[in-house]
Protein backbone atom coordinates (compact mmCIF):
# COMPACT_ATOMS: atom_id res chain seq x y z
CA UNK A 1 0.00 0.00 0.00
CA UNK A 2 1.59 3.44 -1.13
CA UNK A 3 0.49 6.08 1.03
CA UNK A 4 0.21 9.96 -0.55
CA UNK A 5 -0.94 13.20 0.52
CA UNK A 6 -2.61 15.68 -1.67
CA UNK A 7 -1.30 18.93 -1.32
CA UNK A 8 -3.89 21.21 -3.48
CA UNK A 9 -7.96 21.16 -3.86
CA UNK A 10 -8.30 22.06 -7.44
CA UNK A 11 -9.07 20.17 -10.63
CA UNK A 12 -6.10 18.33 -10.55
CA UNK A 13 -5.64 17.19 -6.84
CA UNK A 14 -9.45 16.51 -7.26
CA UNK A 15 -9.15 14.08 -9.76
CA UNK A 16 -6.51 12.67 -9.03
CA UNK A 17 -8.14 12.11 -5.90
CA UNK A 18 -10.96 10.30 -7.21
CA UNK A 19 -8.30 8.10 -9.58
CA UNK A 20 -6.46 7.15 -6.45
CA UNK A 21 -9.28 6.12 -4.38
CA UNK A 22 -10.98 3.63 -6.83
CA UNK A 23 -7.28 1.50 -6.81
CA UNK A 24 -6.37 -1.11 -4.25
CA UNK A 25 -3.19 -0.53 -3.67
CA UNK A 26 -3.06 3.34 -3.01
CA UNK A 27 -3.95 5.79 0.20
CA UNK A 28 -4.46 9.10 -0.11
CA UNK A 29 -4.08 10.11 3.89
CA UNK A 30 -4.81 12.94 3.99
CA UNK A 31 -5.29 16.18 1.50
CA UNK A 32 -4.36 19.80 2.18
CA UNK A 33 -4.97 23.33 1.46
CA UNK A 34 -4.98 26.48 2.46
CA UNK A 35 -8.87 27.10 2.37
CA UNK A 36 -11.11 24.46 4.81
CA UNK A 37 -13.80 25.36 2.38
CA UNK A 38 -12.16 23.74 -0.90
CA UNK A 39 -11.41 20.80 1.18
CA UNK A 40 -15.27 19.90 1.90
CA UNK A 41 -15.19 17.50 -1.00
CA UNK A 42 -12.49 15.38 0.46
CA UNK A 43 -13.65 15.56 4.32
CA UNK A 44 -15.81 12.69 4.26
CA UNK A 45 -13.15 10.29 2.37
CA UNK A 46 -10.26 11.03 4.14
CA UNK A 47 -8.37 13.87 6.52
CA UNK A 48 -7.83 17.12 5.90
CA UNK A 49 -5.82 19.85 6.73
CA UNK A 50 -5.06 23.65 6.11
CA UNK A 51 -1.77 23.78 8.31
CA UNK A 52 1.51 21.96 7.02
CA UNK A 53 3.13 21.46 10.04
CA UNK A 54 0.40 18.89 10.48
CA UNK A 55 0.58 16.67 7.59
CA UNK A 56 0.97 12.87 7.96
CA UNK A 57 3.99 11.09 7.19
CA UNK A 58 3.58 9.29 3.96
CA UNK A 59 5.29 8.11 0.97
CA UNK A 60 4.52 10.69 -1.54
CA UNK A 61 3.56 13.87 -1.26
CA UNK A 62 1.88 15.27 -4.53
CA UNK A 63 2.49 18.88 -4.80
CA UNK A 64 -1.21 19.73 -7.02
CA UNK A 65 -1.06 23.67 -6.68
CA UNK A 66 -0.39 26.92 -9.04
CA UNK A 67 2.75 26.67 -10.44
CA UNK A 68 3.68 29.89 -8.63
CA UNK A 69 3.00 28.76 -5.81
CA UNK A 70 4.96 25.24 -5.99
CA UNK A 71 8.49 26.41 -5.03
CA UNK A 72 7.51 27.89 -1.47
CA UNK A 73 4.81 24.63 -0.99
CA UNK A 74 8.73 22.31 -1.98
CA UNK A 75 10.26 24.43 0.23
CA UNK A 76 8.43 24.18 3.67
CA UNK A 77 8.33 20.08 3.04
CA UNK A 78 12.20 20.02 2.45
CA UNK A 79 12.37 18.32 5.75
CA UNK A 80 10.03 15.20 4.83
CA UNK A 81 11.27 12.22 3.98
CA UNK A 82 8.98 11.61 1.45
CA UNK A 83 8.94 12.05 -2.18
CA UNK A 84 8.06 15.23 -2.97
CA UNK A 85 6.00 15.30 -6.50
CA UNK A 86 4.55 18.52 -8.31
CA UNK A 87 2.26 17.69 -11.17
CA UNK A 88 3.43 20.93 -13.40
CA UNK A 89 4.26 20.95 -16.96
CA UNK A 90 6.69 23.93 -16.93
CA UNK A 91 8.17 24.02 -13.41
CA UNK A 92 11.75 22.20 -13.35
CA UNK A 93 12.34 19.32 -11.35
CA UNK A 94 12.69 20.94 -7.86
CA UNK A 95 16.15 20.76 -6.04
CA UNK A 96 15.08 22.12 -2.46
CA UNK A 97 13.72 18.51 -0.69
CA UNK A 98 15.78 15.87 -0.06
CA UNK A 99 13.62 13.84 -2.58
CA UNK A 100 12.14 15.93 -5.62
CA UNK A 101 9.90 14.51 -8.14
CA UNK A 102 7.33 15.37 -11.23
CA UNK A 103 4.34 13.58 -11.59
CA UNK A 104 2.66 15.66 -14.70
CA UNK A 105 -0.51 13.54 -16.24
CA UNK A 106 -0.91 15.82 -19.65
CA UNK A 107 -3.93 16.51 -19.79
CA UNK A 108 -6.62 19.29 -19.86
CA UNK A 109 -8.85 19.03 -16.30
CA UNK A 110 -12.22 20.53 -15.56
CA UNK A 111 -14.66 20.06 -12.49
CA UNK A 112 -17.15 19.38 -14.58
CA UNK A 113 -15.97 17.05 -16.54
CA UNK A 114 -14.99 13.18 -15.92
CA UNK A 115 -11.62 11.92 -17.58
CA UNK A 116 -10.73 8.27 -18.39
CA UNK A 117 -7.02 8.18 -16.55
CA UNK A 118 -5.94 4.94 -18.36
CA UNK A 119 -5.58 6.90 -21.54
CA UNK A 120 -3.81 10.09 -19.95
CA UNK A 121 0.29 10.05 -19.92
CA UNK A 122 1.86 10.27 -16.78
CA UNK A 123 5.69 11.72 -17.57
CA UNK A 124 7.82 11.15 -14.83
CA UNK A 125 11.09 12.82 -13.35
CA UNK A 126 12.66 12.13 -10.04
CA UNK A 127 16.11 13.36 -8.74
CA UNK A 128 17.32 10.36 -7.12
CA UNK A 129 17.01 7.00 -9.59
CA UNK A 130 16.08 4.65 -6.90
CA UNK A 131 12.60 6.55 -6.48
CA UNK A 132 11.44 6.40 -10.22
CA UNK A 133 10.25 2.90 -9.80
CA UNK A 134 7.76 3.65 -6.44
CA UNK A 135 6.61 6.98 -8.75
CA UNK A 136 6.37 4.37 -11.81
CA UNK A 137 4.06 2.45 -9.24
CA UNK A 138 1.74 5.17 -8.76
CA UNK A 139 0.92 6.14 -12.28
CA UNK A 140 0.52 2.87 -13.59
CA UNK A 141 -1.92 2.13 -10.69
CA UNK A 142 -4.49 4.67 -12.72
CA UNK A 143 -2.78 4.77 -16.14
CA UNK A 144 -1.38 2.33 -18.92
CA UNK A 145 0.71 5.33 -20.15
CA UNK A 146 3.79 6.55 -17.99
CA UNK A 147 6.85 8.15 -19.54
CA UNK A 148 10.40 8.78 -18.03
CA UNK A 149 10.17 12.60 -19.00
CA UNK A 150 13.43 15.19 -18.48
CA UNK A 151 12.05 18.52 -17.21
CA UNK A 152 14.04 19.83 -20.65
CA UNK A 153 11.59 17.56 -22.22
CA UNK A 154 8.54 18.13 -20.24
CA UNK A 155 8.40 21.90 -20.65
CA UNK A 156 8.83 21.68 -24.83
CA UNK A 157 6.30 19.37 -24.41
CA UNK A 158 3.87 21.78 -22.13
CA UNK A 159 4.38 24.30 -24.66
CA UNK A 160 3.23 22.26 -27.79
CA UNK A 161 0.45 21.07 -25.37
CA UNK A 162 -0.72 24.94 -24.86
CA UNK A 163 -0.79 24.88 -28.90
CA UNK A 164 -2.76 21.50 -29.42
CA UNK A 165 -4.96 22.39 -26.43
CA UNK A 166 -5.49 26.08 -25.17
CA UNK A 167 -4.94 27.61 -28.70
CA UNK A 168 -7.08 25.55 -30.32
CA UNK A 169 -9.66 25.43 -27.81
CA UNK A 170 -9.54 29.49 -28.42
CA UNK A 171 -10.27 28.92 -32.44
CA UNK A 172 -13.41 26.81 -31.21
CA UNK A 173 -14.62 29.73 -29.21
CA UNK A 174 -14.05 32.25 -32.14
CA UNK A 175 -15.60 29.74 -34.29
CA UNK A 176 -18.34 29.25 -31.95
CA UNK A 177 -18.60 33.42 -31.79
CA UNK A 178 -19.30 33.61 -35.17
CA UNK A 179 -22.04 31.09 -35.35
CA UNK A 180 -23.73 32.75 -33.04
CA UNK A 181 -23.42 36.12 -34.53
CA UNK A 182 -25.73 34.49 -37.01
CA UNK A 183 -27.87 32.10 -35.62
CA UNK A 184 -25.56 29.21 -36.28
CA UNK A 185 -26.30 26.42 -33.79
CA UNK A 186 -22.42 25.34 -33.22
CA UNK A 187 -22.90 22.05 -32.77
CA UNK A 188 -23.12 22.13 -37.09
CA UNK A 189 -18.99 21.80 -36.42
CA UNK A 190 -18.68 18.99 -34.07
CA UNK A 191 -18.47 16.17 -36.52
CA UNK A 192 -15.94 18.59 -38.43
CA UNK A 193 -14.00 19.09 -34.57
CA UNK A 194 -14.53 15.30 -34.01
CA UNK A 195 -12.69 14.53 -37.84
CA UNK A 196 -10.13 17.10 -37.26
CA UNK A 197 -8.97 15.53 -34.07
CA UNK A 198 -9.12 12.54 -34.95
CA UNK A 199 -7.14 12.76 -38.13
CA UNK A 200 -4.15 14.69 -36.62
CA UNK A 201 -4.05 12.32 -34.11
CA UNK A 202 -3.55 9.03 -36.39
CA UNK A 203 -1.46 10.90 -39.46
CA UNK A 204 1.00 13.59 -39.17
CA UNK A 205 -0.95 17.09 -39.09
CA UNK A 206 0.91 18.43 -41.26
CA UNK A 207 0.23 15.97 -44.06
CA UNK A 208 -3.54 16.20 -43.34
CA UNK A 209 -4.09 19.93 -43.85
CA UNK A 210 -6.44 21.77 -45.77
CA UNK A 211 -8.50 24.99 -46.17
CA UNK A 212 -7.62 28.08 -48.57
CA UNK A 213 -4.40 28.88 -47.08
CA UNK A 214 -3.01 25.13 -48.01
CA UNK A 215 -4.56 26.02 -51.21
CA UNK A 216 -3.43 29.71 -51.69
CA UNK A 217 -6.62 30.28 -52.47
CA UNK A 218 -6.71 34.14 -52.51
CA UNK A 219 -10.18 34.33 -53.44
CA UNK A 220 -11.80 32.94 -50.36
CA UNK A 221 -9.31 34.00 -48.24
CA UNK A 222 -10.00 37.85 -49.17
CA UNK A 223 -13.68 36.77 -48.39
CA UNK A 224 -12.99 35.75 -45.18
CA UNK A 225 -10.88 38.92 -44.03
CA UNK A 226 -13.70 41.04 -45.77
CA UNK A 227 -17.01 39.14 -43.78
CA UNK A 228 -14.35 39.91 -40.57
CA UNK A 229 -15.49 42.80 -38.56
CA UNK A 230 -13.90 41.53 -35.34
CA UNK A 231 -10.37 43.60 -35.51
CA UNK A 232 -8.54 40.40 -33.32
CA UNK A 233 -10.16 38.00 -35.26
CA UNK A 234 -9.14 39.37 -38.66
CA UNK A 235 -5.40 39.51 -37.47
CA UNK A 236 -5.55 35.74 -35.92
CA UNK A 237 -7.66 34.74 -39.35
CA UNK A 238 -4.00 36.59 -41.18
CA UNK A 239 -1.57 35.19 -38.94
CA UNK A 240 -2.81 31.81 -38.81
CA UNK A 241 -3.48 31.89 -42.59
CA UNK A 242 0.33 33.02 -43.02
CA UNK A 243 1.86 30.14 -41.06
CA UNK A 244 -0.14 27.72 -43.02
CA UNK A 245 1.27 28.74 -46.33
CA UNK A 246 4.96 29.37 -44.85
CA UNK A 247 4.34 25.07 -43.38
CA UNK A 248 3.30 24.28 -46.47
CA UNK A 249 5.05 26.28 -49.17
Amino acid sequence: MIKIVILGAGNVAGHLFKAFQATENIEVVQVYNRSETALEDFKSETAITTHLADLKDAAIYLVCVKDDAIKEIISRLAHKEGIIAHTSGSVPLSTSAKRNAVFYPLQTFSKQKEVNFQEIPFCLETSEEKDFSLLEKLAKSVSEKVFSISSEQRQKLHLAAVFANNFSNHMFAIAEDLCAQHQVPFEVLSALIKETAQKATQNSPKEVQTGPAKRNDQATIKQHLAQLNNADYKEIYKLLTQSIKNKNG
